[in-house]
């Protein structure tokens, strides 16, 4: 296991922030852990990378226990956090070598890394420009070169791609994926964008400093997602019908939503009102549905 907590507690005062809390994350995964604002990912995240205390439980890292073998982890772990830690007067390439000192990378070294990091990257026409004068998908890309430079074990994304345009996210993925094919990187993340944890090998989602639900994306789908159907033609009596039938429903300007109970209930209601069937799709259950039902709150909105 790359990371393995067990019973993990950390107050602030009265407030409960991780209250044990216990999970584990294999080798070359792509680890979800999702949550709102407050629900204790942050203060995981910096338990993990040594910059809180813990208060109880064990938290280790390649096997290396975070308080008494700090060290050990410090070449193993790189983490993009969700504010930039750049400094903002130097230049890119000012930026990485300080980092790369940081590591014992100099000289050749240093210069080969840089090359592979700015292939990876797209970096060259940027390294020369002061941080303040990049743009945020151009400072992004700098974070996460920052965080690979030392070639970590295990990646923290830590909302890497939250206010970033759409081409940048692709990049960032495209770096992710490569390394993780190419080297067997494992990836912690954390984001608000359902479409990237549903990739994800598997998933933890944390409520109130608690695990709430875990398991892979398919297997959270199943447990609490619904399938839905969208009827376009007959709305009222498409409402009328799908509410006797026991149906949660939603009703809006151009079509009737009824919750269904599996993807085979969509067929009874054909048979029973096939001209409801005029216009219609069925909807799969999503990862959006499963973090609502799981925590009553929709990530999207937090």
């Amino acid at each position: 296991m790359i990371i393995e907590i067990e019973g993990l507690k950390k107050s602030f005062k009265d407030v409960k922030a991780v209250d044990g809390l216990s999970f584990n994350v294999k080798e070359g995964e792509l680890f979800a852990f999702l949550g709102v604002n407050g629900a204790g990912k942050s203060t995981t995240i910096n338990i993990i990378s040594g910059i809180l205390s813990k208060d109880e439980g064990t938290v280790k890292i390649c096997g290396h226990d975070v308080e008494t073998e700090a060290e050990k982890i410090k070449s193993e772990l790189g983490i993009v956090f969700q504010n930039s830690v750049l400094d903002k007067k130097m230049s890119a390439y000012d930026n990485l070598k300080s980092r790369a000192g940081l590591y014992g990378i100099y000289g050749a070294e240093f210069k080969n890394r840089l090359s592979e990091m700015s292939e990876l990257l797209d970096l060259k026409d940027i390294l020369k420009r002061p941080i303040n004068k990049l743009s945020g998908g151009q400072k992004r890309r700098i974070d996460i070169a920052r965080a690979l430079f030392h070639n970590p074990k295990l990646l923290i994304l830590d909302e890497p791609t939250t206010g970033l345009d759409p081409q940048t996210r692709i990049t960032v993925w495209k770096v992710v994926d490569k390394l993780r094919k190419e080297r067997g990187l494992t990836v912690f993340l954390t984001t608000h964008y359902m479409e990237e944890a549903v990739n994800a090998d598997y998933v933890v989602i944390l409520d109130r400093g608690k695990k709430a639900a875990e398991g892979t994306p398919h297997d959270l789908k199943n447990e609490y997602a619904s399938d839905f159907i969208k009827v376009y033609k007959h709305l009222d009596e498409a409402e009328e019908y799908f509410c006797a039938a026991g149906n949660n429903i939603r009703r809006e300007r151009d079509y009737v939503e009824a919750e269904l109970k599996s993807t085979a209930d969509a067929v009874a209601h054909f048979k029973i009102r096939p001209e409801f069937f005029e216009d219609f799709e069925v909807l799969k259950g999503n990862m959006d549905n499963v973090f609502l039902k799981v925590t009553g709150k929709d990530l999207k909105e937090v």
